[in-house]
């Protein structure tokens, strides 16, 4: 528990764990198509990208200081494995929330929920990635 003095923070000892950011790692089935969807559908940026053999295996994606990994299936642990399930990807954006949904409808994307205002103030949509992982764009607090 921190307490304040003096105009300081005080940390519990031993010290509580801060982290400095967070990457999330998806596995896609069809990894060119969600390469495709992040980048094209999304906006994302593709960093870089990593092969062997000459076949890509995974990426990294970036939208302004955000960060994401992108990863192919090699389907050890099977081909009826389900994604997404259980999670979900809360992007905060300074944008316009409304142009984002457009763009991103007009680009062939399908959003699950339409912009709308939040209970807690600022608004949101939602949207699915090829393999079902959720993702959340929200302005606001």
């Amino acid at each position: 528990m921190s307490a304040e003095r003096n105009g300081k923070v005080e940390r519990s000892k031993p010290e509580s764990l801060r982290l400095k950011m967070i990457t999330p790692s998806l596995t896609a089935g069809d990894f060119e198509a969600s390469l495709a969807w992040y980048s094209e559908v999304l906006g994302f940026t593709v960093l870089e990208e990593w092969e062997h053999d000459g076949k890509i295996l995974g990426a990294e994606l970036a939208a302004g200081a955000a960060r994401l990994m992108l990863g192919r299936d090699d389907w050890a642990k099977g081909r009826d494995r389900k994604k997404g399930e259980g999670m979900r990807l809360y992007f905060s954006v300074s944008q316009d929330l409304d142009e984002i949904a457009e763009g991103i409808k007009a680009r062939g994307g399908t959003l699950e929920a339409e912009p709308q205002d939040m209970p807690w103030g600022g608004r949101a949509f939602s949207v699915a990635d090829p393999d079902g992982f959720n993702i959340t764009f929200s302005t606001g607090s």
